[in-house]
């Protein structure tokens, strides 16, 4: 009997501690992004009217009733000051505007796609001049270039063939290229890169 109740005790136990368990790696619950009307809890409150103008510091009740006398919301827009300082405004336009205003200077911004042609140390001069043409297309297209000379083990002890082939590339594309970013002084890992941008 007593090893059966010491059974059951444990078997709680263990139960309980996996709850416990669980309850730490739960995910905080999502927290909204402005206080608005009955989730403003700090009284005073400095209020600002629609147009911007300061009304003057009000109990938050009296806040909250001159927004729904608007028609619109009452939001705590600097909840750090003394006395934090609410806004009376249409909080779901305000959301929307600030959205749409975000995804259209995400659409405005100018993102830079990279191309990457390859090396190797000793390369011959026919397939040199195929990379560099396949290159050349890339930059005219207006893509930046990544061009990546590729050592093997023994071919490590002669970092200065790898500069070379970047060099004569470098030489060949001036016409349509700079240098956006120069291979390091020093070969530190297997791979010799640098970055051309377009010109034209």
């Amino acid at each position: 009997m007593q090893q059966s109740v010491g059974r059951a005790v444990s078997a709680l136990t263990r139960r309980h501690t996996i709850r416990g368990r669980k309850s730490l790696f739960r995910e905080p619950p999502p927290t909204a992004e402005h206080r608005i009307n009955e989730n403003i809890r700090y009284t005073p409150v400095r209020v600002v009217d629609t147009d911007g103008e300061q009304i003057g510091v009000l109990p938050v009740d009296e806040a909250r009733q001159a927004a729904a006398e608007r028609g619109v919301d009452l939001v705590e827009i600097a909840p750090s000051a003394r006395p934090p300082v609410c806004k009376i405004m249409d909080y779901g336009r305000f959301i929307f505007e600030r959205d749409k205003k975000a995804k259209e200077a995400k659409r405005k911004q100018h993102t830079v796609e990279l191309k990457e042609v390859k090396f190797r140390p000793n390369i011959g001069d026919h397939d040199f001049d195929t990379k560099l043409k396949k290159a050349g297309q890339f930059l005219r297209s207006g893509y930046h270039v990544k061009l990546t000379v590729m050592f093997r083990m023994r071919e490590m002890r002669r970092p200065e063939n790898g500069y070379d082939i970047l060099e004569r590339a470098t030489r060949k594309l001036s016409p349509i290229a700079a240098i956006e970013n120069a291979p390091p002084d020093r070969l530190t890992g297997r791979d010799l890169t640098m970055v051309l941008r377009p010109t034209e």
